[in-house]
Formats: C-alpha cells, sequence, structure tokens
C-alpha cells in the first residue's frame, strides 16, 4: 500500500498540572521537538507541530521542526488540528495522524500503523489503536479508556467503564481475574483522521454521551461515523501529564 500521510502534532503551552509543558527539557531538548523528531522515523511525508505560542514555534524553528501558529482560543485540540489543516491547504481525502504533543517516547511504527489502518478503512473517518490489558488494576481503573470492537475491526464504543462487562465474574462482586474473551483493550490516544472531517469535525454538536465519559471520540460514534482501531501487541511509552512522569521520561532518556 502507498501510504501517504502527515503527522500533526497540537502543543498548547497552558498546562495546570505541568506548566510550559512543550518545552519542558528532554535531554536537552524540548519535549515538542523530541515529539516531532520521533514522528520524523514514521513513514509520514510531512511532520508538523500546529503550536498556540510564539514561544513554541520558536523552539521548534531553532531544531528545524516544521511549525505553525494557530490561534490561542481553541477549546480542544481537535480545534487547533482543523485549522492547521486549512493552514497547509490538505485536501479533504488526506490522511492526518494527530500525536499527542506529550508523547516523547511515541512508536513511530505505530503512527504508521493508524495511518494504514484508517487507509485500509475507506468508510472509517478516523483510525486510532488500542492494546490488550494485562492487568485487573488497569481494568477497573477509570482513568484507563477501553473499547469494543465490531467484526470488521471498528469500534463499538469507548468507556472509562471496564468493557466488556464480565457478567459471570462481576456476580459476585469485584472479580480477581480479567475476562479473556474477547481479551479487554486500552484505547491508545493517538488518531488517524481524514483531512476533510478534520475541518468539520469541530462544528458536530457534542454528544450526550461524550459529555457523561469524558470522551470526544464518542461525537464521531454518535454522528454514526466509524473509527478503525489497530490492535498493537504491545503498550506505548509513557506519556507526560505530571512533573512525576517528566522526571520518569527523563531518566529514560539518560539511561537509553
Amino acid at each position: 500500500m502507498d501510504l501517504r500521510f502527515t503527522v500533526l502534532i497540537p502543543a498548547r503551552l497552558a498546562s495546570t498540572r505541568l506548566p510550559d509543558k512543550p518545552l519542558a527539557d528532554i535531554a536537552g531538548l524540548p519535549m515538542v521537538v523530541r515529539v516531532a523528531q520521533r514522528a520524523l522515523q514514521s513513514r509520514a511525508g510531512r511532520v508538523a507541530v500546529a503550536a498556540d505560542d510564539a514561544r513554541i514555534v520558536a523552539a521548534c524553528e531553532a531544531h528545524g521542526i516544521q511549525v505553525l501558529l494557530t490561534h490561542t482560543d481553541h477549546p480542544s485540540g481537535s480545534d487547533r488540528l482543523a485549522e492547521a489543516c486549512k493552514l497547509l491547504g490538505l485536501a479533504d481525502e488526506e490522511i492526518v495522524v494527530n500525536v499527542q504533543g506529550d508523547e516523547p517516547l511515541i512508536d513511530p511504527t505505530l503512527i504508521d500503523a493508524v495511518a494504514r489502518t484508517l487507509a485500509a478503512h475507506p468508510d472509517a473517518a478516523m483510525s486510532t489503536a488500542a492494546h490488550a490489558i494485562d492487568s485487573l488494576e488497569d481494568f477497573l481503573n477509570p482513568n484507563v479508556v477501553k473499547t469494543v470492537l465490531d467484526a470488521q475491526g471498528n469500534a463499538l464504543y469507548f468507556s472509562r467503564a471496564p468493557i466488556p462487562w464480565w457478567r459471570d465474574g462481576f456476580a459476585k462482586g469485584t472479580p480477581n481475574a480479567l475476562p479473556t474473551a474477547p481479551a479487554p483493550l486500552r484505547h491508545i490516544g493517538i488518531y488517524g483522521y481524514r483531512a476533510g472531517f478534520v475541518r468539520r469535525f469541530p462544528s458536530l454538536p457534542p454528544a450526550p454521551v461524550e459529555a457523561t465519559e469524558a470522551l470526544e471520540q464518542l461525537r464521531a460514534l454518535w454522528h454514526g461515523h466509524r473509527i478503525a482501531v489497530h490492535v498493537s501487541t504491545h503498550a506505548p511509552g509513557p506519556g507526560i501529564d505530571t512533573p512525576e512522569d517528566l522526571e520518569r521520561v527523563r531518566a529514560l532518556f539518560a539511561t537509553g
């Protein structure tokens, strides 16, 4: 398959738990530059950062990373992506992979797989990734988003609840083992889109279930759009949300 796609990395300077997160130093480079360098190891034809602050722009330009200055008042990363698609003049059918700006250990082959999955599902508007959960703690953790798939590998639903609900396992309270058929899947927060859908997505009315679960991807399902899912054989590298996460990743770079 001739795989052609663009990686967009939304980067917002404000962060309640980790101020100036995109510029946090990781082994001598800003975090957002580390993310872009990993994305450049994928098969993407172009990698660009969609920034909301001139300091992020300056950091990217200093290290040869393509960067776009977008509006500061976007309510979500999806809105920032939509503006970036317009600025780049991407055709409706072009594939865009959204890589989060706090994933400096993102696997380039995972980026390729998400793009390839969308290309292989012409009836899908989006693609994403998941991997098998091997921990009962993760299965029960509401901060770990789960998904279940249909026969074609499209998402039926995403939830913070333990799904699929294991009727027999929960019959006598909290189970002491995971369901096995099918194995529960943990959602990985990376998305592929067709550029035309990216531009339309912010105008879709939010779904009631989206607000309940606090999961934006449910808006697409609620409006009848398919999300194709690549099931990875391994978990992704750790992302960075807190100062403690940052120190763990810095330690990995120091020893790697």
